[in-house]
C-alpha cells in the first residue's frame, strides 16, 4: 500500500509540475545565502521589550526594541562572527554566546538592555560554555557547564551574570555527560557514560551524594526532559521495551517508568512543551514527513488552531513568550519561504507582523519540496524529499543527491536555501533519510551500526537508481553533494559506485575513518567506545574501516571533485580534506579545493557562504549542465 501511495504521490507531483511550464526567474545567489533581515525574536520576561538578531557589518548582532515602538537599539557590535545564540536574563540583561573562527569554544557575555555593562563572563582560551539551566526565577545567576578544569568533561558552575563570579557545584569525575536541575534550580540528576552504557544518577537534595538508579546500554534511551511539577519524578523520553520513544513519567528515585503518557507508532517523540506558569504539560511533537503534535491542554490547542486559521498555508510555531504567558512570538514557514515573525497577544487575540526573514525572496518563484519514499534493496522503506526545478519537464533532469550530515540526524520538510538555490538553477534535488537517520525508531537507527559505506551508502545508491527508474534523473548527469557525514557519503559514492556520479562536492567531510576518530574534540572522547560500536573499532574492525575509507580508494574515482573545508573545524579536522586532495593530486588528478581560514564545521560568515556556493554552482554547471527547457 505504501508503494502505491508513493507512486500516486509522485504521479500527481509530475502532473502538477507538467502543468507549470513557466520557468522561475533566475534569483541572485546572494538572496539565498545572505543573513536574514531579522531573526531569533524573543520577548523579555515582563513583555515590555522584544529582541532579535539582525545584520550589522554583515554579522548577526543583538537588537532590542520596546514592544509597540519602532526604534531598536543595537546591543552588540560583532564584526568577526555572527552571534551564535542569546537569551534574556531577567528584564534588564541579555546573555549571548560567540566563538572564534568556528572553533565552537563558545564564550558567554552579558549586556544590559540599554547596551551598557557589556562583560565577558566565561572568556577562557580553548574552553567551551554550555547552558545547564538559565534559572528563569533568578535575576542574577545561571548554571553553566565548562570544560575548564578538564578539556574532556564539563563541570557545572553557578555563575553570577552581573559580576562574573563562579562557584563550582560539583566536580565531574570524568564520566558525567549531562546534568539536570529541578524547577527550583537544584542540581539533582546526572547522566554518566562508560562509553557504551549510560547510568542515571539521582539525589534528593544538593547536600546528598549522587547515587546510580538505572543503567542502560547506549542503544536504549531514557532521556529526562524536565522534573514533574512537584519535583518528585521526571518526564522522560524513553524507548525501554519499545521501538519508538514515548513520553513517560519516570520514577527517578527508584529508576523505573511509572506511567506511559503518550506514544505513537509513527515515529520517535522529539519535543515536549509545557507551561511553567500553570505547571502543566501542553503538547508533545514528532515528525513523519512533516511535523505533528498531540495536545494535552485544550487551551493551548485552541490557541494553535486560532493562529493557523489566521495564517493559512504556513506551518505555525509558537516560540518565545513572557513570564505571564499571554504574549508570544510566532514563527511561520513552509517549503518555499523562510517565513515571518509575528507578535501575538493572547488576551486580545491580536496578531501583528514583525518581520519577514527574507523579504527579497518571492515564494511563488520557488519550488515545492515533496515527501517521497522508496524501498531499499533489503526491503526497508526509505523516506525522503524530492524538489523539482520550476518550469522544467520532469524527465531526464540533472540531479544533485544531497545526503544529510550526522549521520544520526535527519532531513526535514521546510525551507532549505541550498535545495532552493539548486532547483532555481535547473537541478532536481533528492534528499533521503537513510538507515540510521533519527526519529524512525530504535531498530532503524541501530541498523546503521558499522554500516558507513555499506548499507547506509546502499540506501543512497538505491534512491538514485529509483529516481533514474522513474525517468526523472538523467543517469549521465547525477552529482552528489553533502556536508559532514554527507561529505563522507559523497566521497564514498565516488569511490564505491564511481559509475553512478558525474561529479561530487565534499563539504567538511570525513575521508579516513582511522584519522577521523583520532582527531575528535576532547569532549567527545568519553564517548569513543560508543563511536567504535557505531562506526567501527580501528583495531578489531580495521579491514572493514579500510574498505570504506575513501582515501584508500581514490584510484576508483572517475568523476571530478570539489572539496571545501574550514581550517578550524573541531569535528572533522582539516586533515580529512587535505588527505583526499593530496591522494588525488599524487595521482595527477586536479581537485578544486577551497579552505577558509576563519571557519570551522561549515561556513557561517556570509561572504564565505557566497564564495562556496558560487564555486559549487560553477563546478556543477561545468560538469552536469542544467537541463534545457
Amino acid at each position: 500500500m505504501k508503494q502505491i501511495l508513493s507512486f500516486l504521490t509522485l504521479a500527481l507531483m509530475l502532473f502538477s509540475c507538467a502543468q507549470k511550464p513557466q520557468k522561475a526567474p533566475e534569483i541572485p545567489l546572494e538572496d539565498f545565502f545572505r543573513n536574514p533581515e531579522k531573526t531569533a525574536f524573543q520577548l523579555s520576561p515582563n513583555g515590555k521589550y522584544f529582541s532579535y538578531l539582525a545584520p550589522w557589518e554583515s554579522r548577526l548582532n543583538v537588537f532590542v526594541q520596546k514592544t509597540g515602538e519602532d526604534e531598536a537599539v543595537r546591543l552588540t557590535s560583532e564584526t568577526e562572527r555572527d552571534i551564535a545564540g542569546y537569551l534574556w536574563k531577567g528584564d534588564s540583561r541579555l546573555l549571548f554566546l560567540k566563538d572564534t573562527g568556528g572553533d565552537e569554544n563558545f564564550q558567554l557575555y552579558g549586556v544590559n538592555v540599554d547596551g551598557s555593562d557589556l562583560k565577558g563572563l566565561t572568556v577562557f582560551e580553548k574552553v567551551r560554555t554550555t547552558f545547564i539551566d538559565d534559572l528563569k526565577d533568578d535575576e542574577d545567576e545561571v548554571i553553566v557547564g565548562l570544560n575548564k578544569r578538564d578539556a574532556t568533561v564539563f563541570d557545572p558552575y553557578r555563575l553570577n551574570v552581573l559580576t562574573g563570579e563562579m562557584t563550582m557545584l560539583a566536580e565531574n569525575p570524568g564520566n558525567i555527560m549531562g546534568w539536570m536541575t529541578d524547577h527550583d534550580g537544584k542540581l539533582r540528576v546526572a547522566i554518566t557514560s562508560d562509553g557504551v552504557n549510560n547510568t542515571i544518577l539521582y539525589r534528593d537534595t544538593e547536600e546528598e551524594e549522587f547515587s546510580p538508579v538505572l543503567t542502560t546500554s547506549f542503544k536504549e534511551t531514557v532521556s529526562p526532559v524536565l522534573f514533574t511539577f512537584d519535583n518528585q519524578m521526571v518526564y522522560a523520553l524513553s524507548n525501554l521495551g519499545r521501538d519508538k520513544t514515548a513520553l513517560v513519567t519516570f520514577d527517578v528515585a527508584n529508576g523505573k517508568e511509572a506511567e506511559v503518557i503518550f506514544e505513537t507508532a509513527e515515529a520517535d517523540l522529539e519535543g515536549v512543551d509545557y507551561s511553567r506558569k500553570d505547571k502543566k504539560l501542553l503538547s508533545v511533537s514528532w515528525t513523519t514527513d512533516k511535523d505533528k503534535r498531540h495536545f494535552f491542554d485544550a487551551e493551548a490547542e485552541a490557541m494553535q488552531q486560532e493562529l493557523e486559521s489566521k495564517l493559512p498555508g504556513y506551518e505555525v510555531a509558537v516560540g518565545s513568550h513572557n513570564k505571564a504567558e499571554d504574549q508570544f512570538m510566532i514563527r511561520t514557514y513552509n517549503d518555499r519561504t523562510r517565513g515571518a515573525y509575528f507578535y501575538y497577544d493572547k488576551n486580545t487575540q491580536e496578531l501583528s507582523k514583525l518581520a519577514e526573514l527574507s523579504p527579497w525572496l518571492n515564494e511563488a518563484d520557488l519550488c515545492e519540496m515533496q515527501p517521497i519514499s522508496y524501498t531499499s534493496r533489503d526491503g526497508l522503506t526509505i523516506h525522503g524529499y524530492l524538489t523539482l526545478p520550476k518550469g522544467y519537464e520532469p524527465k531526464t533532469l540533472p540531479v544533485v543527491v544531497n545526503p544529510h550530515g550526522g549521520p544520526w540526524a535527519r532531513d526535514y520538510w521546510g525551507f532549505n536555501p541550498e535545495v532552493q538555490f539548486l532547483a532555481n538553477n535547473g537541478y532536481a534535488v533528492l534528499q533521503m533519510n537513510f538507515r540510521g537517520s533519527t526519529g524512525f525508531g530504535k531498530e532503524f537507527w541501530q541498523s546503521s551500526f558499522k554500516q558507513w559505506g555499506r548499507t547506509m551508502q546502499d540506501d543512497i545508491t538505491d534512491g538514485v537508481r529509483w529516481l533514474i527508474d522513474q525517468g526523472i534523473a538523467d543517469p549521465e548527469r547525477v552529482a552528489i553533494y553533502g556536508g559532514s557525514y554527507g561529505g563522507y557519503a559523497t566521497l564514498a559514492g565516488l569511490t564505491l559506485t564511481p559509475e553512478l556520479y558525474a561529479a561530487g562536492v565534499d563539504y567538511v567531510g570525513v575521508s579516513n575513518l582511522f584519522t577521523f576518530m583520532n582527531t575528535i574534540p576532547p569532549y567527545w572522547k568519553p564517548m569513543l567506545d560508543m563511536i567504535y560500536e557505531m562506526v567501527g573499532h580501528p583495531e578489531t574492525d580495521s579491514l572493514m574501516l579500510a574498505e570504506v575509507s575513501p582515501v584508500f580508494h581514490v584510484d576508483k574515482i572517475q568523476a571530478p571533485l570539489f572539496v571545501a573545508q574550514g581550517a578550524n573545524d573541531p569535528r572533522v579536522n582539516k586533515d580529512e580534506s587535505d588527505q583526499i586532495v593530496e591522494a588525488l593530486e599524487t595521482r595527477g588528478i586536479d581537485v578544486e579545493y577551497m579552505v577558509k581560514d576563519n571557519e570551522g564545521h561549515g561556513f557561517r560568515n556570509e561572504e564565505n557562504r557566497f564564495d562556496f556556493y558560487r564555486a559549487m554552482i560553477t563546478f556543477l554547471d561545468e560538469h552536469l549542465k542544467p537541463a534545457e527547457e
